[in-house]
């Protein structure tokens, strides 16, 4: 199929992959590889009127009265003269040449009797003489095995090309959920070891500080492992921002949450329906300018740790970035009028989950260490 220049290229990939042409000849390929008795091919190619080399396509078009005009790419001439869209500029005289079907009639006929045909036939001829014995040898499929491992090399390799590229605001939300809702499972342990506390309490072997902070310290190195394996997978496969210091934001920030949802199972055994509530204030499913004002945006918005967590993430990943904005109009979110090509990620992040830019992302930090020790 002429493909040999193109062997070790990605099908995809824009500029960098197979073109058009050789895709189509790939997939013919890729049918003829099972060797069918019977294929369908929807015209693979067009009525051929020329098959030889570039520099005699000139010379040969030229000879039968269709000359490449002056400082005009011959390419596109040859597809003008063989094009029957053109017709209808014939019909209505923009165009002063023959309709399409004469051009194909004087071509071809021109063609088979050209020597440029015989060499071709001769090639083919040659080309079929080399290779009928292949042709003839009895049908294999290749084995199970080799299946499994031609396809597990395409997925890694596909997977290694095309890095997903999850929405942020959505990731980071689902990272901090689900790390938040995992320590729910913690509770039955607790409740457990709660009625060796209380025994323990009243014959006065210790007190309520005490038990307190040695669960805490001793939750600390699980919940540092915990935060840092999954978060760093989820951090840097999606491709989140690079440089130590985000990261160790970031690991931080999941580690608070997961330190004061401890803290609160301690306080209210109804800590995920809690969690729950305090999600859906913290502005991802809804404008905080939308929500009602009693309760769940007064006090509920501003004690939901959730809020100091997200925004902080939010924070975190929006510095230095810079986004192609393609909705320069007056339908833009926010107000100002239309906003510029090129968004900073501060922009972007205040406008479309209505991150709090003024606030240092260290202030989120603290509030969520400070529920910490007050909890």
């Amino acid at each position: 199929m002429g493909q040999q220049d193109a062997m070790n290229t990605r099908v995809g990939g824009g500029n960098n992959g197979l073109s058009g042409g050789e895709k189509r000849r790939l997939s013919i390929c890729i049918e003829i590889l099972t060797r069918p008795k019977l294929l369908f091919l929807d015209e693979p190619t067009s009525k051929t009127v020329y098959f030889g080399t570039f520099s005699a396509a000139n010379e040969f078009f030229a000879s039968n009265g269709f000359p490449c005009p002056t400082l005009q790419n011959p390419s596109d001439h040859f597809l003008k003269t063989i094009n029957k869209d053109f017709d209808k500029d014939i019909k209505e005289g923009f165009v002063n040449e023959i309709p399409t079907e004469e051009v194909f009639s004087i071509l071809v006929n021109s063609y088979k009797s050209s020597d440029i045909f015989q060499h071709a036939q001769t090639e083919i001829a040659q080309i079929c003489k080399q290779h009928s014995r292949a042709v003839e040898k009895e049908k294999r499929h290749v084995t199970f095995f080799t299946q499994c491992h031609v396809l597990t090399r395409r997925s890694f390799i596909s997977i290694g090309f095309n890095p997903r590229r999850p929405a942020r605001g959505a990731l980071l939300l689902f990272v901090t959920a689900i790390l938040t809702f995992m320590t729910v499972g913690g509770f039955p342990s607790f409740v457990e070891e709660m009625k060796v506390f209380e025994r323990e309490r009243l014959n006065g072997h210790y007190g309520i500080i005490a038990f307190v902070l040695a669960n805490t310290i001793s939750a600390i190195p699980f919940l540092i492992v915990i935060s840092l394996i999954p978060g760093t997978i989820c951090y840097y496969i999606p491709g989140l921002q690079k440089g130590f210091q985000h990261f160790f934001f970031s690991i931080s920030t999941l580690f608070a949450s997961m330190m004061l949802i401890e803290s609160l199972m301690m306080v209210v055994a109804i800590g995920a329906g809690i969690q729950g509530i305090m999600m859906l204030v913290i502005g991802f499913f809804r404008s905080p300018a939308d929500l009602p004002k009693p309760m769940l945006k007064y006090p509920l918005r501003h004690i939901a740790f959730h809020k100091y967590a997200y925004q902080r993430l939010l924070k975190n990943e929006s510095e230095g970035l810079r986004f192609e904005n393609y909705h320069n109009n007056n339908n833009n979110v926010g107000s100002g009028g239309a906003r510029p090509m090129i968004l900073t990620g501060e922009d972007a992040f205040k406008d479309i989950w209505h991150v709090e830019m003024a606030t240092p992302k260290w202030v989120d930090l603290g509030v969520l260490f400070a529920m910490v020790v007050f909890l």
